[in-house]
């Protein structure tokens, strides 16, 4: 290979690792506090590379606020009892996360508790919900 092609490639590898690391960093979640979201499920996007809620959630003056809470990839949340109809549109749920640093409405999943009182993720206590 000659140098010009492989200092281009080398680049090329360089940025996409770079990206890769950017994309799936936690530094936007504080994994130190958790938050419970109780609302009406707007959207369940299963997706790659994160499948995500989006939650209609009543604020302090009865205005409601959509929030966004990304989870993990659909593979892994099969292996946790997930499936691609578990949540949809309409159903009410209350859902643990992890906020954004920023204080913008959004953060990671930690748990859900479904309408019908399954619970799904980490394991769901009564000081998660406080």
């Amino acid at each position: 290979m000659n140098k010009p092609l492989m200092t281009c490639t080398s680049a090329l590898v360089v940025l996409l690792a770079v990206s890769a690391a950017a994309h799936h960093s936690p530094v936007m979640f504080d994994r130190s506090k958790k938050q419970t979201l109780s609302g009406t499920v707007k959207e369940f996007a299963w997706t790659n590379p994160h499948a995500s809620i989006q939650l209609d959630v009543p604020g302090p003056e009865g205005q409601a606020g959509i929030w966004g809470v990304e989870m993990n990839s659909p593979n892994n949340l099969v292996k946790q009892g997930w499936r691609s109809n578990t949540i949809k549109p309409g159903d009410k749920v209350s859902v643990v996360i992890s906020p954004l640093r920023s204080g913008e409405h959004g953060g990671a999943f930690v748990s859900i508790k479904l309408a019908d009182g399954r619970v799904l993720g980490d394991k769901w206590t009564e000081d998660i919900e406080k």
